[in-house]
């Protein structure tokens, strides 16, 4: 089991500087392919991070997840590889290949890796000033 800031990176677009990068712009990504599987991992790669929110890619080997947490902002979820099983405010949702989910602000929720999968994670920050 890793919890989110204990997750190794592949390249998770941090340079040296720690000034963050993004994947290049204007060019064709096979999204599921800026990422791979390693064992006993979770790895995440950023796409793109602005102040405003952020676009993440991310796999998950078999057996691990992300601890419990909560965010101040809705995050959507796309299963783009494999299947995972999300726990939102203890209900349990299995999504497969192509299926999505919008974690709402605020709500408990964990992510588990009971087969390998790849995701893609949009958190969104503005628009909540309404």
């Amino acid at each position: 089991m890793l919890k989110e800031n204990n997750t190794p990176q592949e390249n998770n677009g941090n340079s040296s500087s720690g000034v963050s990068t993004e994947l290049e712009k204007s060019k064709v990504h096979i999204i599921v392919e800026i990422i791979e599987y390693v064992p006993k991992a979770v790895v995440s790669r950023t796409i793109v991070k602005k102040i405003t929110g952020n676009i993440t890619a991310s796999s998950f080997d078999t057996g691990e997840e992300l601890a419990e947490k909560t965010s101040p902002f809705d995050t959507y979820i796309q299963i783009i590889d494999g299947e995972a099983e999300i726990i939102i405010d203890g209900k349990i949702y299995q999504l497969k290949l192509g299926d999505g989910i919008i974690i709402p602000a605020h709500a408990p929720h964990c992510i588990n890796a009971n087969k390998q999968f790849k995701m893609l994670s949009t958190v969104i920050k503005s628009g909540y000033e309404d």
